[in-house]
């Protein structure tokens, strides 16, 4: 049980350190409190609060990744290598294809509210 309740802890360590040191999270932090707060004043409907949330969950997470990629390459490299910058180049391509789609998204749900 001890094993299992130190895992939060370590997985908030890693949310944490994202904030700190990851290069987009506080962009996305951003753009998610800016969504957060324009739904609330334009009433989402209960599924489409499920659908932000999943939304701004996903892109969140795989910025955590992207920057756990970026970490292990660093770690086992110092000089250029073609795998590791296809590694992180992959990896933040993944967050923007997903950000991509969040956008998109967002727009089907938001503009039919606001210019509808």
């Amino acid at each position: 049980m001890k094993k299992f309740l130190k895992s939060f802890i370590y997985a908030w360590e890693g949310i944490k350190d994202g904030f700190r040191h990851g290069r987009n999270m506080k962009s996305h932090g951003l753009s998610a409190m800016i969504v957060l707060i324009a739904g609330w004043f334009t009433g989402l409907s209960q599924i489409e609060w499920m659908i932000i949330c999943i939304v701004i969950a996903g892109v969140m997470a795989l910025e955590l990744m992207n920057t756990a990629v970026e970490y292990v390459v660093d770690l086992v490299t110092t000089e250029f290598h073609p795998l590791a910058k296809k590694a992180k180049d992959i990896a933040a391509g993944s967050v923007f294809v997903f950000a991509i789609a969040s956008a998109i998204i967002g727009c089907i749900i938001f503009f039919p509210k606001w210019f509808g």
